[in-house]
């Protein structure tokens, strides 16, 4: 197999009728229209946005997907790289020197209009010294796809963006690329970037795991801080709040719902979340929202506010909605990193949100 050394490196119809189907449904959750705020340039989601707006747009660009990963690497099978025209580019593989070579590669494919594999192995001693002296001592096998010859993948990326379960990408030797999400699939055949050395194998596949969804009721002063710090994170936000003053906040949210906490508990499909913020900074609201919040299943609820607000809401409550609470409920929540105010407040929630979805 040919592999590119650190010293090789120069310097420099089915669709449509399922997803309306869903669409249908009164308690579906409806997604706002597709941007980057707030999505950092390097995260999963401005990735497929990016691709999103290509295929659905009609134009020319090129997605890099890691396909496999052995030793240390900066980032693992599923990692992207969305190469647009010129020097336009979201994400990254590594610190900075391996996209020089990815982007040459890359215009190469998005101009050919055909896919290539690139194979980058640093696991040798001379290439902590040589190229572009990385160090990582890695090896990364990477997929780049012509974005303009996957007419109608956007459904797809919708689908997972709506929360519709996993997006599995599965790529065979002879070109043929397939995409799946639940029942529905989409496949192309493409043809391969003319090579100047030995083939790299091309087979491969990688699941992007259904985005996480967070529920937030209440829009107050952190939300503006905190939902960007989320969206960056690849969190997907519904954002709760019927008080006129709060809604230019909702703007920052994924879906903005204007009515009560339970009015939203209660027509949400409430299994798609992984956790729920109750953060009205109102004590009567907030008391309404964790009343509705205790017949859900979410795993993970954070509760705005010092633990005396707490036990004054929970005295409020029947008994068995605290009951149902309890194991879930994190007051005050954050974790405790220091600092005062609304910065270090929503960067305390974003840990501990992070923290918990992966097991920490």
């Amino acid at each position: 197999m040919h592999r590119l050394k650190a010293s090789d490196r120069r310097s420099g119809p089915q669709v449509r009728q399922a997803f309306a189907l869903r669409r249908a449904q009164p308690n579906n959750r409806p997604m706002s229209n597709i941007q980057n705020n707030g999505s950092r340039p390097g995260s999963m989601r401005a990735v497929l946005d990016a691709t999103l707006r290509t295929i659905r747009n009609e134009g020319s660009a090129t997605l890099a997907l890691v396909l496999e990963t052995e030793g240390s690497t900066y980032m693992k099978a599923g990692a992207m790289v969305y190469f647009g025209a010129g020097t336009h580019q979201i994400g990254w593989l590594s610190g900075g020197c391996l996209e020089p070579e990815l982007r040459r590669r890359a215009d190469a494919v998005t101009a050919a209009g055909a896919f290539d594999v690139i194979d980058i192995d640093t696991r040798e001693d001379e290439d902590l010294f040589s190229g572009s002296a990385i160090g990582c001592r890695g090896r990364l096998r990477i997929l780049l796809l012509p974005l303009q010859h996957l007419a109608r993948g956007d459904e797809l990326i919708e689908a997972w963006r709506n929360g519709v379960g996993a997006l599995a990408m599965r790529m065979h030797e002879d070109g043929r690329l397939e995409w799946q999400i639940g029942a529905v699939s989409k496949a192309w055949r493409l043809s391969r970037v003319p090579q100047d050395h030995p083939v790299i194998a091309a087979a491969g596949a990688v699941t992007l795991a259904r985005p996480v969804q967070l529920l937030m009721l209440g829009a107050g002063p952190e939300a503006p801080v905190l939902m960007p710090q989320l969206r960056a994170l690849d969190w997907f936000i519904t954002a709760v709040d019927r008080r006129e003053r709060w809604q230019p906040n909702l703007a920052l949210a994924d879906v903005a719902l204007t009515e009560s906490p339970e009015a939203a508990i209660g027509r949400l499909h409430t299994r798609q979340f992984d956790a729920a913020l109750v953060m009205h900074h109102h004590f009567e609201l907030d008391r309404g929202a964790l009343q509705a919040l205790a017949h859900t299943e979410i795993a993970f609820i954070g509760l705005l506010g010092p633990r005396q607000r707490r036990d004054d809401l929970f005295k409020l409550l029947p008994e068995s909605a605290r009951a149902r609470l309890g194991p879930r409920l994190r007051s005050p929540v954050g974790l405790d990193l220091g600092g005062f105010g609304i910065d270090s407040i929503a960067l305390s929630i974003a840990a501990q949100l992070q923290s918990f979805l992966h097991g920490r």
